[in-house]
């Protein structure tokens, strides 16, 4: 039996529903605290493109607002970026005084537990919460040792509710 071959990751959108802005309607680094970030999660960094982008910079960087070397550049104004390793990601606008007016955040990724990785649900980062009740819920080791699983019963993992398929396919 299949449990979720591959690992999908939660989705937040930097700064909710204010997105990537220097208006000072948001403290990301506030923001950020109250997450729990891991590999495989997604950023999504919405902003007007006409006047502001992403760079991904080193901690250097970050700590005095340097745009000059980046890591990294992103000017789509949805940017959708995914933790792909544990540690630190450091974001800023390199636009003239936004870094420097708070428009920056640090984001620390770290790999899932295995208590992560079977909890119950719990409501998702971005968008609506699961709708599986506790019923519909089990943990990995009952569905390996009960032989193969129930048509449509759910398994929640990696910050998101699968469907097991009798064939053994997560959705």
């Amino acid at each position: 039996l299949a449990l979720c071959g591959v690992c999908f990751g939660a989705v937040y959108r930097v700064g909710d529903s204010n997105g990537w802005t220097s208006r000072g309607l948001v403290d990301y680094n506030e923001w950020a605290s109250t997450k729990d970030f891991h590999v495989n999660d997604t950023l999504i960094f919405a902003y007007n493109n006409q006047f502001h982008n992403v760079m991904q910079v080193t901690t250097q960087d970050f700590e005095s607002c340097n745009p000059n070397s980046p890591v990294a550049v992103y000017t789509s104004g949805s940017d959708t970026i995914t933790l792909d390793r544990p540690g630190n990601f450091y974001f800023l606008c390199g636009a003239p005084g936004h870094c420097q007016a708070g428009q920056r955040v640090e984001i620390m990724a770290t790999l899932p537990t295995p208590d992560d990785s079977f909890a119950s649900p719990s409501p998702t980062p971005y968008g609506s919460s699961p709708s599986a009740s506790p019923t519909e819920v089990i943990s990995a080791s009952s569905a390996l040792s009960s032989g193969p699983a129930s048509f449509f019963k759910t398994w929640v993992g990696c910050h998101h509710v699968c469907v097991i398929y009798s064939f053994g396919f997560c959705i």
